[in-house]
């Protein structure tokens, strides 16, 4: 990977010059082309995007094969040329929305606020919490689905073979350095690293002596004077009556869950109510209502769609998986007339990718022809070019490795669960892929 001093297109946002070229990356055959989460996310965005599924899976075809040249990234778009089969080479660009110079600010404010964000970035991590603190912030550093719009010299008038290529490879770039999608999103490595060191270092400035923090803001205004208050004139303030003042913002999200009220009393609580169970599902409350405020402040929150319900026999899953408790999970499992094992292989699913795989692993669903003919679709175009590796088909669109612990389960969502056995049993072994060598890839590395 080399870096590139060349200017980018303008785009949105602060207008960062900076472009990174890394040069072409070999074939892909047989290996997954994320494995790390954020890196997943990217996929997902441009899944979730596509609105003709065989164009995605010809564009993986040629991304395993090794058809992507070198990839340009600068703020806001992304760059290569992809060969087809016949040798005809097309340019195909990628464009992700810039963030706003009001977008940044706040970006950096907040990691300046937990220095473990800096620490992780340098160490090419981006932690679930720096992503979830960024969209507290009103940031989302990730793509979302419709945010990845594609151009390509073939001329399609949506996502073509040779974008969805692109986005592939990037996926790989990603899983080495974050900084690439900070880059996209409008501001590079090294600026971005001398713009914290600034802050910081007047954010330390400010806590020895409080007064240097009352300076003026880029509009002039002053929030607060040493020895004064600060605010706007009142003369000024009624002279501009009849203009509406925009809304002020939320209020800062609270960066931990609410303590419930403690029930640990002298008195004996009524009959009937289990008083640390009470307590149990009152701290659940309280992190998921502070997760769906931050949800529904994030940008594009309304674009979203819904959570669907969980069943009580779901919930009681995720109640399991977010405890460490192991007598709650005994409770769980008893209230929901499963064994402690059973229990035990649900959290499992669930963590690796919630309502979605806990089907996969209870539910009996025999696959409609049309369903089970797009996976044999997938089976027969994973491998190509590559060994494929003999699968014996079973009920419930199931298909298990000969000679092999391993297993593969084709979900209602089109997508390819691993699985693994373990003492008998079949245990789920890691999140969904989009195609069934990708699964096969992934459990095969964590072996």
């Amino acid at each position: 990977m080399t870096g590139a001093g060349s200017g980018g297109d303008g785009g949105r946002g602060d207008g960062s010059g900076e472009e990174r070229t890394f040069a072409a990356l070999p074939p892909a055959a047989g290996r997954a082309f994320a494995g790390t989460w954020w890196g997943r996310a990217w996929l997902k965005a441009l899944e979730d995007t596509a609105l003709d599924s065989q164009q995605l899976k010809k564009g993986r075809r040629q991304a395993r094969e090794g058809a992507v040249g070198a990839v340009s990234v600068r703020p806001g778009r992304i760059t290569a040329v992809v060969r087809d089969r016949d040798g005809t080479a097309q340019r195909s660009d990628v464009l992700l929305q810039q963030l706003s110079t009001e977008e940044w600010d706040r970006f950096l404010d907040m990691a300046v606020e937990r220095a473990g964000h800096i620490a992780a970035l340098l160490d090419r991590d981006m932690p679930p919490h720096l992503v979830e603190d960024a969209a507290g912030a009103g940031v989302e550093l990730l793509p979302g689905i419709g945010d990845l719009e594609p151009e390509c010299a073939c001329d399609a008038w949506d996502l073509c073979p040779h974008t969805a290529a692109l986005c592939y490879q990037v996926a790989r770039l990603l899983d080495e350095d974050p900084f690439v999608l900070l880059l996209m999103r409008g501001r590079g490595e090294r600026q971005l690293l001398d713009e914290l060191q600034v802050r910081s270092a007047r954010a330390a400035r400010t806590r020895r002596n409080p007064a240097d923090g009352a300076r003026p803001d880029a509009g002039g205004a002053v929030a607060e004077e040493p020895g004064g208050v600060g605010g706007v004139r009142a003369d000024e303030a009624f002279a501009a009556r009849d203009i509406l003042p925009p809304l002020p913002p939320p209020p800062p999200v609270p960066e931990e869950p609410g303590l419930p009220p403690s029930l640990d009393t002298e008195a004996e609580p009524p009959p009937g109510i289990d008083a640390d169970a009470l307590e149990f599902l009152a701290a659940d409350a309280a992190s998921r209502a502070l997760r769906l405020l931050m949800e529904a402040l994030s940008a594009g929150h309304e674009r979203q769609p819904l959570h669907e319900e969980l069943t009580p026999r779901q919930d009681a899953v995720r109640l399991a998986a977010a405890s460490d408790d192991p007598l709650i999970a005994v409770r769980l499992a008893g209230g929901t007339g499963r064994q402690h094992a059973e229990l035990e292989l649900a959290v499992e699913a669930w963590r690796h990718g919630g309502p979605a795989a806990l089907a996969v692993l209870e539910e009996e669903w025999e696959p409609e022809p049309d369903a089970l003919a797009r996976a044999k679709a997938d089976l027969a175009e994973a491998w190509e070019g590559v060994e494929r590796p003999r699968l014996r088909a079973g009920a419930a669109g199931r298909w298990t490795v000969a000679g092999a612990d391993t297993q593969l389960r084709y979900g209602r969502d089109g997508r390819w669960w691993p699985y693994r056995k373990v003492r008998s049993r079949w245990a789920p072994a890691g999140p969904p892929a989009a195609d069934p060598a990708s699964a096969l890839a992934a459990l095969a590395a964590e072996t």
